[in-house]
C-alpha cells in the first residue's frame, strides 16, 4: 500500500509558550518561547527525529478563512500516542522527573505494531491544553 506512515499532526493550542515548555520537558525540539512570541507568528512546529506536531495558535484556529484544519479542532482535541523505546520504568522515569503527572498506567495496551496486536505498557499524561498523550513501550523493546 502507497500509504507507508504518519507524517505530522496538527494541533490548536489555546497557550503556545506553555505548549512549547512542555513538549521540551518530553525532548521534543521547539522554537524558543520568548524568541518565538516576538515574530508574531500565529503557528509553530515542535520535532522530535521523525514524529512532527504542527500548533495552530488561537488567531488561526479562530480565524473563519483558515479551513486548512479539522472544522471542530479545539485546544484539548488529541489523543496521540507515541512509541517509547528502553521500557516502561523509564517512560515512568522520564514524567515524574519532568514533573508530569501520570493520569493513567503504567498499563497493558495493545498498539499499531504487528498488525494491530503489538503489546506493551502505556502511560499516559496531558500537556497543558489538556490533551492526552501516551507513552507506549512495547514488550520487545525492554
Amino acid at each position: 500500500m502507497p500509504i507507508a506512515a504518519y507524517d505530522h499532526i496538527a494541533i490548536p493550542t489555546a497557550q503556545p509558550e506553555a505548549m512549547m515548555r512542555f513538549y521540551r520537558r518530553i525532548g521534543f525540539e521547539t522554537p524558543d518561547p520568548e524568541t518565538w512570541a516576538e515574530t508574531g507568528a500565529s503557528f509553530f512546529s515542535m520535532h522530535l527525529g521523525d514524529i512532527r506536531i504542527n500548533v495552530h495558535c488561537e488567531e488561526l484556529w479562530k480565524n473563519p478563512g483558515f479551513d486548512l484544519r479539522g472544522p471542530t479542532a479545539l485546544p484539548g482535541c488529541a489523543d496521540v500516542c507515541f512509541v517509547w523505546t528502553g521500557g516502561v520504568e523509564a517512560a515512568v522515569a522520564l514524567l515524574r522527573e519532568a514533573e508530569i503527572e501520570i493520569v493513567a498506567g503504567p498499563v497493558e495496551m495493545v498498539g499499531g505494531r504487528a498488525g494491530g496486536a503489538g503489546r506493551g505498557q502505556s502511560v499516559y499524561f496531558r500537556d497543558p491544553d489538556r490533551n492526552l498523550l501516551e507513552l507506549l513501550a512495547y514488550d520487545e523493546d525492554g
